[in-house]
């Protein structure tokens, strides 16, 4: 049980603004992060979805960026954003 505290204490939020306005970007960008096993949100308003599903996604709007949360490490958190790099529209990502 102490292990999976730690293990859980290492995790941070990193946030980063996305731009995912066409049905090609959305299928590409749910190829792209559910190949990692980290949790990952979609930020639209007060809205938040599963970024690993292409029809919550859908349910967002996208004709704004919207703000990608990944609950992982830091360093596997920016390997993440690296790999979103064509989405990315605020390079500034914010890890707590």
């Amino acid at each position: 049980m102490v292990d999976m505290i730690e293990r859980v204490e290492e995790k941070t939020m990193c946030e980063v603004a996305v731009l995912l306005d066409s049905v090609d970007k959305v299928k590409d960008f749910v190829s792209i992060v559910s190949r990692y096993g980290a949790g990952m949100d979609l930020v639209s308003g007060r809205r938040v979805v599963d970024a690993k599903s292409i029809m919550s996604i859908f349910c967002a709007d996208l004709s704004k960026p919207l703000s990608l949360r990944i609950h992982e490490e830091r360093e596997r958190a920016e390997e993440i954003v690296s790999a979103v790099g064509q989405y990315v529209v605020d390079l500034e990502a914010v890890c707590d």
